[in-house]
């Protein structure tokens, strides 16, 4: 899935909103952006001196930070201006040139970039552009020795087995990429395996979406057998591919052994209670697990699997589950699960004459107004001072700001 929830690198944990808070380079200044809207006359051509304009003559410009041209119906030579213009421009970080349907020659003019790249330019969205086998082999030759991108969406392209194999040599070589958006291609099982092989030697990739793919259970297991070697991946979302019980099993022999990873994303696969409980169970046996979020949502599970969730989340009480919900349960208690927890905070807090403010502060000793995730689940969980449980607290956390994985009070 796409994320501006890539809005990862920092996902210490988190989504790819969560990481990129991290790859990007630190600034006091706001970060300033411009965004060219769609032309909304499909009828109208483009003449040459609207392509001449896609540079939007910045290059001597310090002041935008973003480059916003997504579904801009931008021309080989639109794409030319652009790259010539980040020739000159150091300052540009971000560049969304989506869904422009680029192809092949657009490939090869934004490759012969990247190879030349010494601009500041760290983000770059190609979501949505034709690509094929022959653009992700021309794209990741340049990667292989370009360290300066740090987060790239090639999403919604046309990329089947053998781009995969492109990308994987690519991942084994390159230092700097930390997140990569690889969502709604064409990959099957031997596109996964090749991934997979990619990602034994990468030692700096955080963040990984190949959701809508084709991993199946055996993309699931060679998934599994990178996470007991990896130490760098955080978030991986494996969303709608194909993914069934023995997949789940076999993924969750990582899990046992894996110290970085964060998040899960495992949902729209064809797992039930029994694929759900063995992910669970791995992340019990392993105490060095990192894991904040497991994402089953499309899972309808039992009371039987939320008393053993109850057991792995009293050693591991920075952890969510989302699932569907609980089937079997009587309307009372289901009523007491998801009691506001704001309101029981501000009961706690009238009744022992503090402010609500005050409460929170108390469950960090360092006294600040922010705190991570995992941590403030960790302590809302493990607090006695007032009952609330994992549900309420994922209620909580939606409520409070939430931003690059961050809990603000």
């Amino acid at each position: 899935m796409e994320y501006e929830n890539e809005d990862l690198l920092g996902y210490e944990t988190k989504d790819e909103t969560e990481t990129e808070a991290e790859a990007a380079p630190q600034s006091s200044d706001d970060t300033l952006y411009c965004e060219a809207e769609t032309l909304i006359n499909p009828e109208k051509e483009k003449t040459n001196q609207e392509d001449a304009e896609t540079d939007l003559e910045i290059e001597s410009n310090t002041t935008i930070l973003k480059l916003e041209l997504e579904d801009n119906r931008i021309t080989e030579e639109g794409v030319l201006s652009l790259m010539e213009m980040l020739h000159e421009n150091y300052y540009l970080q971000e560049l969304n040139i989506s869904d422009n349907d680029l192809g092949l020659e657009g490939a090869k003019i934004i490759s012969n970039f990247l190879q030349e790249n010494n601009s500041s330019l760290w983000k770059l969205k190609l979501s949505g552009n034709s690509f094929n086998e022959e653009c992700a082999a021309l794209l990741c030759q340049a990667l292989s020795s370009n360290y300066r991108i740090k987060t790239l969406n090639l999403s919604h392209n046309q990329f089947s087995d053998t781009a995969a194999e492109h990308l994987a040599q690519m991942l084994a070589l390159n230092v700097g990429l930390q997140s990569l958006n690889l969502s709604w291609n064409h990959f099957h099982i031997r596109g996964a395996m090749a991934l997979c092989n990619g990602l034994r030697s990468n030692v700096t990739l955080k963040k990984l979406d190949v959701s809508m793919n084709g991993f199946g259970n055996e993309g699931a297991q060679a998934l599994g057998d990178v996470l007991k070697i990896n130490s760098s991946l955080v978030y991986i979302d494996l969303c709608g591919n194909g993914i069934s019980n023995d997949g789940a099993s076999k993924l969750s022999k990582g899990l046992e052994v894996n110290e970085s990873l964060q998040v899960l994303k495992i949902f729209l696969n064809p797992i039930n209670a029994e694929g759900a409980t063995s992910l669970i169970l791995a992340i019990k046996r392993n105490p060095k697990s990192k894991m904040e979020e497991l994402d089953i949502s499309n899972v309808p599970v039992s009371e039987q699997f939320s008393k053993i969730l109850d057991s792995v989340c009293s050693t591991h009480p920075q952890l969510d589950v989302v699932f569907k919900g609980l089937q079997g349960l009587p309307t009372k208690k289901t009523l007491f699960l998801w009691t506001n927890p704001m309101r029981l905070i501000q009961i706690y807090a009238d009744q022992n004459k503090i402010s609500v403010m005050d409460f929170f502060k108390s469950l960090t000793p360092t006294g600040l107004m922010t705190m991570p995730v995992g941590e403030f689940r960790k302590a809302m969980v493990q607090q006695t001072m007032v009952p609330i449980n994992r549900y309420q607290v994922r209620e909580l956390i939606k409520k409070l700001d939430c931003k690059a994985g961050m809990v603000n009070f």
